[in-house]
């Protein structure tokens, strides 16, 4: 009896070790890995702080049916920060990419996303992170980077309406602000 107490504490020690390792790798990642902000777009403001810290920007090409291309300056000076960028959704609206698109709908972002900064977007995240399989395949074959959860787990993401609120498979929130982000 004693052994087999013995053998379970053991077991359940192992396990704890295990966790907390994966754990710290899961943090070392994160903190080695280059940071993102979403919601890019003149029409949002953003945090210079927020901006200068993030190695990805993903923007947003038509907010508010408005689009990046009308802001030559904007578009300018977001080119002059040096940094990656990827198109965040066509329109950011509330679970854009859930409902099936077609290219032509992608493309009004791409297009709108070349006339601001010269080139097309390779990356690609959808706003609240939610793609349905059929959009990621036709994403996938444009020749877009896809990004899902496992990049908001992997790398730490900004926003830059700091509001705090993420949505998780479409039904649960919690909330998360820039600042926790920074510390996990």
């Amino acid at each position: 009896m004693v052994r087999k107490k013995l053998s379970i504490a053991r077991i359940l020690l192992f396990t704890l070790l295990v966790l907390i390792l994966l754990l710290v790798i899961v943090y070392c990642i994160r903190f080695f890995s280059p940071r993102q902000l979403d919601d890019v777009n003149p029409l949002i403001e953003c945090s210079g702080e927020l901006l200068d810290k993030s190695d990805v920007l993903m923007v947003i090409p038509m907010y508010k049916n408005v689009s990046i291309a009308e802001n030559k300056a904007w578009c300018e000076w977001i080119l002059s920060l040096n940094k990656s960028l990827g198109m965040h959704g066509v329109y950011h609206t509330y679970n854009e990419f859930s409902y099936s698109r077609d290219e032509e709908y992608i493309n009004i972002g791409r297009e709108e996303f070349k006339k601001c900064f010269g080139f097309y977007p390779s990356i690609f995240e959808a706003p609240q992170v939610a793609l349905n399989r059929d959009n990621e395949r036709l994403l996938k074959q444009i020749g877009f980077e896809a990004r899902g959860w496992p990049n908001m787990f992997f790398r730490k993401v900004y926003h830059c309406q700091d509001n705090g609120e993420y949505a998780i498979h479409l039904f649960w929130k919690f909330r998360i602000t820039n600042k926790l982000i920074d510390f996990i």
